[in-house]
């Protein structure tokens, strides 16, 4: 066995296949939280901290809602890959169109119960009067960018499940170079404070989701087909998209549930220690994307080799990209551990707000090794389509984590945080125990049967 696993590791053409795919992923996944970070910063040196707890609160009501449609890139990579891997220019027609119908749709439903949602949300918090305010402000404000964000989804996960890094590259790189230039002009230069900063990422969203557009022209060429109108009014058709985005989307809204109700504890303790949170969230964020590179590598090249039925060539992807994350999580590990300080005090000049982030570092170091093996296996089951897996992974874990971080609710923000490296270990091994279960029943390259 360990022989086989060095043989997969020394296979450089599955080095420079994962690493053409993950490099233009990693850097376009890492400007995301670039914007977050220049965001906290832009505002962070505001001199108030219910102005930046304002943009923490809102961008978690927002992210909620727009993550949670999630599955429409997710479940896009997973089909396009698999056609790509057949190399069927009609079906990858079909993923885009279908992919782009949904987003338009849920981004009108998302767009119904968003306003009423906030309301809800911010008498949980209950937050100050001047952070409940703002919050509202910013929010409302970023509803206008939500059928862009949901269509640059459906557009990254197309173009990922075709192992065309460079055009989710383009996407995330303009929406969020023109988000951080607008947010410094828009906050600092015409001083429109917390709602300049939510304009900013309006139009950067819109730009990116143009963009994209534009570039599936150039993409198709690249796969010979037709688009067959008539097969979109086919229920059947429907099916299995609707089926994986469906379990995705359980997944995703469980996951989303847990972030928030960080946010949500967080800010029954206080302005300070909101701030202070969503200030390392930021670096967790920025870690995750990043890890999350690679594991796009997997989502792309296991769908192809799925699709191609290529045992070997699922296995030497599996076992290079782990090596990677592995390396990968570390060097986060060691940079949180000895340079968290300065990222904290990169993002803020307040006071309370940076003494209140320091307690909680090494809870932070801590989480790229912990989480990364989540990223990677996520990767797998969505190459593979296997979505419903990952709802029950998933399921498994929040139940669990449920009963430990209720326990936990006296010891304040630190109950709050081991609850959460918790669940990020349970996300991991549920997974890892479903994944060995296929691999030992050779599940991997059986059809899966919509339902």
């Amino acid at each position: 066995m360990s022989s086989s696993l060095l043989a997969d590791w020394r296979d450089r053409p599955t080095h420079r296949r994962v690493w053409a795919l993950a490099a233009p992923m990693i850097l376009s996944n890492i400007s995301v939280p670039l914007v977050a970070l220049v965001d906290s910063t832009v505002i962070g040196h505001l001199p108030h901290a219910h102005q930046l707890g304002a943009v923490a609160v809102g961008a978690s009501l927002y992210i909620f809602l727009a993550w949670m449609m999630g599955f429409l890139r997710m479940g896009t990579t997973g089909f396009s890959a698999q056609a790509a891997g057949r190399g069927d220019g009609t079906a990858l027609r079909q993923i885009l169109v279908q992919g782009l119908l949904l987003s338009a749709l849920l981004s009108m439903l998302l767009g119904a119960i968003a306003i009423p949602f906030s309301g809800v949300a911010l008498s949980v918090m209950q937050p100050s009067s001047e952070l409940h305010t703002l919050t509202l402000d910013f929010f409302h404000t970023r509803l206008f960018g939500l059928p862009a964000a949901l269509a640059s989804y459906a557009l990254v996960g197309w173009f990922l499940g075709t192992q065309n890094a460079r055009a989710p590259l383009a996407i995330l790189l303009t929406t969020n170079l023109v988000n951080i230039a607008l947010n410094l002009w828009f906050v600092l230069g015409l001083d429109w404070g917390v709602v300049g900063s939510a304009r900013a990422s309006v139009i950067a969203e819109w730009s990116g989701a143009l963009l994209g557009l534009w570039l599936t022209r150039g993409a198709l060429r690249t796969f010979p087909g037709t688009l067959a109108w008539a097969g979109l009014r086919i229920w059947n058709n429907w099916k299995p998209l609707l089926g994986v985005n469906r379990d995705i989307f359980i997944r995703s809204l469980m996951l989303q549930l847990v972030f928030f109700s960080i946010t949500l504890q967080g800010a029954r303790l206080g302005d300070a220690t909101v701030a202070a949170n969503a200030l390392l969230l930021n670096g967790l964020l920025l870690a995750a994307h990043a890890l999350d590179g690679l594991a796009h590598a997997v989502e792309a090249l296991c769908g192809h080799a799925i699709g191609a039925r290529d045992r070997n060539a699922l296995r030497r992807s599996m076992v290079v990209a782990c090596g990677w994350s592995l390396l990968a999580s570390v060097g986060f590990a060691l940079l949180f551990m000895f340079g968290g300080h300065l990222f904290v005090q990169m993002q803020t000049d307040i006071p309370a707000v940076r003494e209140t982030a320091f307690q909680y570092l090494p809870y932070l170091a801590l989480l790229p090794l912990i989480a990364v093996w989540s990223y990677l296996l996520d990767g797998l089951f969505i190459g593979a389509t296997r979505a419903r897996e990952m709802r029950d992974a998933m399921v498994i874990s929040v139940i669990i984590a449920l009963p430990v971080a209720w326990a936990l609710h006296g010891y304040g923000n630190h109950g709050l945080w081991i609850s959460f490296l918790l669940f990020m270990v349970l996300r991991s091994l549920t997974l890892a125990v479903y994944a060995w279960r296929m691999q030992r029943r050779d599940e991997w390259f059986t059809p899966k049967v919509a339902t």
